[in-house]
């Protein structure tokens, strides 16, 4: 099994940073907001969006699948009551020549795969769609 491991701690009441490994990110802590850093919900967004370009990496060599580039955009939610996120779309933009089917595949894949967004989608509604760059 692999494990995984983060630390964070509270730099002053605007923010914090976590750490895993040599990096380090600046985290949204501040009850005001800040635009220079991920709050706790974009950190879970961007998480899932690393998670399947990750897993297209992975995957593209075992399929032969050959592209130029890959965008994630994603969409979250927020229920109040309970706190939570309620919903996330998504939308993965591929630059590729590769036939529907075969985009399709790939999608299929993603999906099968990803450990995050498997562990998002056991907790809340996790739906996307996969389209070629136009």
């Amino acid at each position: 099994m692999l494990e995984y491991s983060v630390e964070a701690r509270r730099t002053d009441a605007q923010g914090s940073v976590a750490t895993a490994k040599n990096a380090a990110l600046v985290l949204d802590t501040s009850l005001e907001g800040r635009v220079d850093a991920f709050n706790p919900a974009e950190l879970l967004l961007a998480a899932i969006a690393a998670c399947m370009i990750k897993g297209i990496e992975r995957v593209t060599p075992m399929l032969g699948f050959k592209l130029r580039g890959v965008r994630v955009a994603l969409h979250a939610v927020r229920r109040d009551s309970p706190p939570g996120i309620a919903s996330i779309d998504y939308e993965l933009v591929v630059d590729t020549d590769e036939t529907d089917q075969r985009l399709e595949l790939l999608h299929k894949n993603v999906r099968k795969y990803g450990t995050i967004s498997n562990t998002v989608a056991a907790a809340t509604k996790l739906e996307g769609k996969i389209r070629r760059k136009a």
